[in-house]
């Protein structure tokens, strides 16, 4: 019998526990990755255009919160926000110097939790 109290006694304090952090962090209740990432690559101006859909209710304080983007498994270019557009999805645009067969990886970090990484190999025909 004691042992079957000790068990609902650690379990009802692990429950207290949780539950007191979403009421201090309530942030992390509402709290949603990035839904996707899709990329297109005009190859004329090397430019990289980054559509993200992430939809946040309060942008100030959950949004996109950086954009790492990688060349052939190379880092090139780490952008960081404080804030994110309030519209979903919404573009972001990189200056990006690439040649045919390169592949570009971008991975969009929320600010509060999770990420999304999308992939496109560059060709002459990519947009």
């Amino acid at each position: 019998m004691k042992r079957t109290s000790a068990i609902s006694t650690f379990i009802f304090g692990a429950l207290l526990f949780v539950l007191m952090v979403l009421c201090f962090y309530p942030q992390i209740s509402y709290a949603d990755a990035p839904q996707d990432v899709k990329l297109s690559y005009d190859f004329s101006t090397q430019t990289l255009a980054v559509t993200i859909t992430h939809k946040a209710s309060f942008p100030s304080m959950h949004y996109i919160k950086s954009v790492e983007i990688k060349k052939n498994s190379a880092m090139i270019s780490t952008t960081k926000y404080d804030t994110q557009p309030a519209e979903a999805p919404f573009t972001y645009t990189y200056k990006v110097a690439a040649a045919e067969g390169d592949k570009l990886e971008v991975n969009a970090t929320c600010s509060l939790s999770g990420s999304k990484v999308a992939t496109v190999t560059i060709s002459r025909a990519s947009k």
